[in-house]
């Protein structure tokens, strides 16, 4: 703190009337700066008590005022013991008694003084409605104990987000590097698909209105929306001009891709299972695929996107393949550990490799973990996220929900996940080119793939380890890469006991 924030702390802390409020809402004011002062308070006392009633892991944390000063930089919050300060920038502009231990209405009704004088300094806070505040209360609460959390304003927005539900023409896309707004995927049986509608259509125009002319903001409406709507384009393709009508529709996204590669000279064919999230929805799908094409030579399950945080269906997830072993540990307190052991028997033997990245999170890390753990699969990718904790949600008195993903995932033998990840044994990053790759796949054949098991390194310093083997920014690259040594690792059994073996 500058000596000139100190000297001011100082006077406020010695002559704390100038600003200062024993109630500091009077019962007959309502509103200020367009906000329920009472209403808000109450929601932000109700935060403050559900959050004291929080089992973080095992880990013993304490939510504190001063972390408001995370929503903004000049912001500084100082407390005395008896009051609490707020300097900003080098000027003094707030000073409160600070609240008795576990007297909720009076953290609320500080949270809310606090927000209003940093409202009166801060044009985009003051620009935000009382559910928006909120959110930005709780991130600064849970950003100081490196914690993750969301306010949502209602349970029903938590339904509405499990149903993977998109109101679209049926396509994404941006601007390439000539500004020509590229089709970059369709989706299945969405309006664009049935019109025929390809990856790498450019639209030229928009209900008669060049794409030149309009800002992203405009195409992004286009695209999407909660209402339907019909939408006229002209495209631009390899085959020709077009002009196509779509309407607006409901697109279901699935939580799971199958993609069945038949058999040919080399293979028995191959299954892939790309999973967007780890759900009853994901395990349906990989269900009935595993059923259908059961004599499948080998299995790519891809889970470099995978997010989630229900247990059950992870454990379902992981049960397809490895039956009735523990596939990871839920520790909500400091005692106590739940496992989770999935029911019945795998449905398939097939080998299989599972590829992981940055973005494998939640329940997907520890399934992951399971099948190295168990040699069910062998590892590619890059390091996954190091985020694996399930949410609890926890209603509050105003209808709205905190989610809060407070309970640590661990790996079935009791491993850390969570801040540490799971390591590739084959780390993609490292093979860039068709030369890398064969003399990778030489270095196995020939006893030569000395690779180093970082799973079972405890001591192993995990940012090093990240940046030897970095995350890979080339999507596409990384596709065909992945696919090559997958199929590769899975059709020739000499190199897939090898890596197995290691």
């Amino acid at each position: 703190m500058k000596i000139t924030n100190l000297f001011l702390l100082i006077s406020f802390i010695f002559c704390p009337r100038v600003l200062c409020a024993a109630d500091l809402f009077h019962d007959d004011i309502k509103f200020q700066d367009g906000i329920d002062v009472h209403a808000v308070s109450d929601v932000f006392a109700d935060i403050y008590e559900k959050l004291d009633g929080v089992n973080w892991a095992g880990k013993n944390i304490d939510v504190a005022i001063e972390s408001l000063e995370k929503i903004n930089s000049n912001a500084h919050i100082a407390a005395t013991g008896e009051r609490a300060v707020l300097v900003w920038g080098d000027e003094l502009i707030a000073n409160y008694p600070y609240p008795e231990s576990k007297d909720w209405k009076s953290y609320g009704e500080i949270t809310t003084a606090l927000l209003l004088k940093m409202r009166e300094k801060d044009e985009q806070l003051r620009s935000l409605p009382a559910s928006a505040l909120y959110q930005v209360v709780v991130n600064a609460l849970l950003s100081s104990i490196d914690q993750n959390g969301t306010y949502i304003y209602s349970r029903d927005a938590i339904n509405d987000a499990d149903k993977r539900i998109l109101t679209s023409i049926g396509f994404d896309g941006g601007r390439d590097f000539k500004s020509n707004f590229r089709i970059t995927g369709v989706y299945k049986d969405s309006p664009a698909d049935m019109a025929g509608i390809h990856e790498g259509d450019i639209i030229s125009e928009v209900n008669g209105k060049r794409v030149s002319e309009m800002s992203d903001a405009d195409m992004g409406a286009v695209l999407s929306g909660y209402n339907s709507g019909t939408v006229k384009i002209k495209l631009l393709t390899p085959f020709g001009n077009r002009n196509v009508t779509l309407r607006r529709a409901t697109v279901v996204l699935a939580d799971a891709d199958i993609i069945h590669r038949a058999k040919n000279a080399t293979t028995d064919g191959i299954l892939e299972i790309v999973v967007h999230k780890i759900s009853d929805g994901a395990v349906d799908i990989i269900n009935e695929a595993l059923n259908k094409y059961s004599d499948v030579g080998g299995i790519i399950l891809d889970l470099r996107t995978a997010k989630g945080d229900d247990e059950k269906a992870a454990a379902k997830l992981a049960g397809l393949f490895m039956g009735g072993v523990p596939v990871m540990r839920i520790r909500e307190t400091a005692v106590d550990e739940l496992e989770i052991v999935p029911g019945g028997d795998a449905i398939t033997k097939a080998p299989v490799v599972v590829l992981i990245s940055d973005n494998t999170s939640g329940t997907s890390e520890a399934i992951a973990a399971a099948f190295y753990e168990n040699k069910r699969g062998v590892l590619i990718g890059t390091p996954t996220a190091g985020r694996s904790r399930i949410a609890s949600h926890i209603d509050l008195k105003n209808g709205g929900v905190l989610e809060l993903l407070n309970k640590s995932v661990k790996t079935g033998q009791g491993n850390i996940i969570d801040g540490r990840g799971v390591f590739p044994l084959v780390c993609l990053s490292n093979i860039r080119n068709a030369q890398q790759r064969d003399a990778f796949f030489l270095n196995i054949i020939n006893g030569e793939f000395n690779a180093h098991d970082y799973n079972q390194d405890k001591n192993v310093d995990i940012k090093a380890l990240r940046r030897a083997c970095p995350n890979i920014v080339n999507g596409e690259d990384e596709d065909s890469m992945a696919t090559a040594i997958s199929a590769k690792v899975l059709t020739d059994k000499t190199i897939y006991k090898e890596l197995m073996d290691l």
